[in-house]
């Protein structure tokens, strides 16, 4: 494939569907052909379970099963986003400048990831813990162990939303430059993202996905918010490495969860072994 913009598969009949919430995109897709289906091996070789290689970029750390984190409780949410991109955050515009100047910390994002909530995009890709990724026609699906959490990437064709509906992880539509997997998201809610400054609605997420040899990738994630920043902010790159004997563990944060939120909402964590017999 040449550099211009390809469409993977199974072109869309979209409609614009009007409510209470404004307009929102339905589409109706048909059936994958067999063909469809053997195209799947021109592309790419994603399939497979991933995990930040040592020293993986935006996390810069090899973290995972064989790390300490994942021994119980919830990830970190950020692991350095929203300072692992150049110069230690975006540009601000003037307005958003002021916000940022006024801001304090927030115990309440604490106490939402102490109370399990998993953190948004695009720190839920940040986390210490495998993900597995999942070519079909039209659809590439990331299966993150952390929190338990699924992606869909849509790559039939579809235009991403003029007015998404706000949520968690967004509406993400990707197409194929070469061999990078561009995904681009919006729509999304005001969560816990594990971003350390303040963004607007417009917040678009642009990752850069692409292998760099037989079993290591690169994701390459920059933040683009017209509203809020003067120029697109990079937030640099992930480097991941593929375990082909691995499969996605079971992950529920409430088991063997040490962390608690106190009765003014801050979140602390005990520090006593749970198991160990009363004195």
């Amino acid at each position: 494939m040449d550099r211009t913009t390809h469409i993977l598969f199974g072109y869309v009949t979209a409609s614009l569907m009007f409510g209470p919430t404004g307009a929102a995109q339905s589409v109706t897709r048909k059936a994958p052909t067999a063909a469809e289906w053997a195209s799947l091996a021109k592309l790419p070789d994603f399939n497979g379970v991933w995990e930040s290689a040592p020293g993986g970029g935006a996390v810069g750390r090899a973290g995972g099963r064989g790390d300490a984190t994942a021994k119980g409780g919830p990830a970190p949410a950020a692991a350095g986003a929203g300072r692992a991109g150049r110069g230690g955050g975006p540009s601000l515009t003037p307005a958003y400048a002021a916000k940022a100047r006024a801001r304090t910390a927030n115990p309440a994002e604490d106490a939402q990831a102490a109370n399990c909530l998993p953190p948004g995009l695009p720190a839920i890709m940040n986390q210490p813990y495998p993900m597995e990724f999942l070519l079909t026609p039209g659809k590439v699906t990331i299966v993150i162990e952390a929190y338990t959490q699924v992606r869909h990437i849509y790559t039939d064709g579809r235009p991403l939303p003029a007015d998404p509906n706000p949520l968690f992880y967004g509406t993400s539509v990707g197409h194929w430059e070469d061999d990078i997997l561009v995904v681009e998201t919006v729509g999304l809610a005001e969560v816990p993202r594990g971003l350390t400054f303040p963004y607007s609605e417009k917040l678009k997420v642009v990752e850069r996905f692409r292998l760099t040899g037989p079993d290591t990738m690169s994701i390459e994630t920059t933040l683009i918010d017209p509203e809020a920043f003067t120029a697109p902010y990079s937030m640099g790159t992930r480097n991941l490495a593929r375990h082909r004997t691995w499969t996605i563990a079971e992950y529920i944060c409430e088991e063997n969860n040490r962390n608690f939120v106190d009765d003014k909402g801050n979140a602390g964590t005990k520090l006593s072994n749970p198991l160990s017999s009363a004195k």
